[in-house]
């Protein structure tokens, strides 16, 4: 059973340095949340952060604590899918791309089983105002809500699930944005049939259930089957409270927000501070007239500091999988794929190959670019190189690249529409980077230090922190052997 609370304990009992708490009173609909988060990023900081007295819309202390920036550290993805922390670079996205493959059939059970049935708010007691909403950034023109809208296709009863923004509107209103994807095309076939969209808003479960959200199967997979299996285990479900067995959702969710988006109606929406840390426009779009109120009689309130690394990380490790698999079926040399933060975790990827043959490199970069659309710029690289790290990945560039020879620049491709650097709303110019040594002629050695001499003089047991005291010669100091001289001040190299 997927639970939240344990989720919490179990990660700060396990990573205590991670995990910060807020008790005095903050009002997230006045960008105090944002605030905080945005101060810990300001020196180098991103812990899990939980409010034990955030506001509701109402301006009082609500009854639901808000937790969030979950996702800004891979460490805490991994350990949310049961891995430890170490896993938590390439292999985290491998064992994602593993479990994506799988399927898990979910579980029904009844509302008595049902933690998120707990409390059901129906008509007028369905207030949204009862929730400390974020206000994100300042030209946000409302708090949002911005988590996992699950909806059901109408031809094949398929669930699908994933993040969207919901712009607060009025007690039981919100505003919906959605890109041209899943979620999309079922609005789209109920809407061409005259009927309300069903949706169900997931705000707050178990951070398992939000990363198998952002799985990468294709449409007409049942979300529920994969989050279940991203997760480890079957995903319980419960009968919705407005439609009963006809639409299930997440039984051990904290808030199940149940609504219906009506056919045709279109009201304005935005701006809002997006993935790329820049705004979406002001547009047109759906509306959510909300139905129904589930959640646990100790909930929390979930949220995603959208635009940081609490919106990077988490999108981009699914993609990191799919695409190292796909690239891996025509270049087998590959050894890594990943999404930097430094290009949002969607615009920049990069990819280390054991390069056999030239023109590998360019091979594995146009299977990046036709797998993921938002991505505009790949990069290359050797396996000596560490796509973790961007100081290398620019080493890497600064010393295995020449411009005319390296670049390709590829023109009036699909983009993604929230892409500021955009000209035309759709169209979008992307570009390989080959950073990768030539195989067919020599090329200069990179320089290293034998691991056999760093196996030999390991750091650990030679280097003396400084105020450490200096164990007298001959004196014994455990697990080390002998211990090493102490270069004298007047050995010191003088000052230029």
């Amino acid at each position: 059973m997927l639970d939240l609370r344990e989720f919490i304990a179990r990660y700060e009992a396990d990573q205590p340095d991670h995990m910060v708490h807020v008790d005095r009173p903050v009002d997230p609909a006045a960008f105090e949340v944002t605030a905080v988060l945005q101060q810990l990023e300001d020196v180098g900081r991103a812990p899990m952060a939980l409010f034990h007295r955030p506001r509701n819309l109402f301006g009082e202390v609500s009854r639901f604590p808000l937790v969030t920036n979950i996702y800004a550290e891979r460490g805490r993805c991994a350990h949310a899918l049961g891995l430890p922390v170490s896993q938590a670079k390439f292999p985290l996205s491998l064992e994602y791309g593993r479990r994506e493959q799988q399927r898990i059939p979910p579980t029904v059970v009844s509302a008595a089983e049902a933690p998120v049935k707990q409390v059901v708010q129906r008509g007028d007691d369905a207030d949204l105002r009862q929730f400390p909403i974020v206000r994100h950034h300042h030209m946000d023109p409302a708090p949002y809500i911005d988590m996992t809208p699950v909806m059901k296709d109408p031809d094949t009863g398929a669930y699908n699930a994933a993040y969207l923004r919901m712009m607060y509107k009025g007690p039981r209103k919100l505003g919906l944005h959605m890109s041209p994807r899943h979620n999309w095309q079922i609005t789209r076939k109920h809407e061409e049939r005259g009927l309300p969209t069903r949706v169900a808003i997931v705000v707050s479960h178990h951070p398992a259930f939000f990363l198998g959200t952002l799985n990468v199967a294709p449409f007409g997979e049942d979300d529920y089957e994969v989050i279940g299996s991203i997760a480890g285990s079957s995903l319980r479900l419960v009968a919705s409270e407005t439609w009963g067995d006809e639409f299930l959702i997440p039984a051990d969710a904290d808030i199940v927000i149940e609504g219906e988006i009506p056919p045709n109606v279109r009201e304005v929406e935005g701006p809002f501070g997006e993935f790329p840390g820049t705004y979406g426009p002001q547009r047109l779009r759906w509306v959510i007239d909300v139905t129904a109120i589930n959640f646990r009689h100790d909930a929390i309130y979930q949220d995603v500091f959208v635009g940081h690394a609490d919106d990077w990380i988490q999108g981009g490790l699914p993609k990191e999988a799919r695409i190292f698999n796909r690239i891996k079926g025509v270049v087998p040399g590959v050894t890594a794929v990943h999404l930097p933060v430094s290009g949002v975790c969607r615009l920049h990827c990069n990819v280390s190959i054991d390069k056999k043959v030239d023109g590998e490199s360019r091979q594995a970069a146009f299977i990046v670019l036709g797998e993921v659309d938002m991505i505009k710029h790949v990069f290359v690289v050797d396996k000596d190189v560490d796509v973790f790290d961007d100081r290398q990945m620019l080493w890497a560039i600064a010393t295995r690249v020449q411009a005319d020879q390296a670049i390709d620049i590829i023109r009036n491709a699909k983009g993604n529409t929230l892409d500021p650097s955009q000209t035309d709303p759709i169209m979008t110019t992307k570009m390989i980077v080959d950073a990768t040594k030539p195989v067919q002629r020599p090329f200069s050695e990179r320089i290293l230090v034998p691991q056999e001499a760093k196996d030999r003089v390991p750091m650990t047991e030679f280097v003396r922190e400084s105020g450490v005291p200096v164990p007298a010669m001959g004196d014994a100091v455990a697990g080390t052997g002998p211990v090493s001289a102490t270069v004298p001040p007047s050995a010191a190299i003088p000052e230029a």
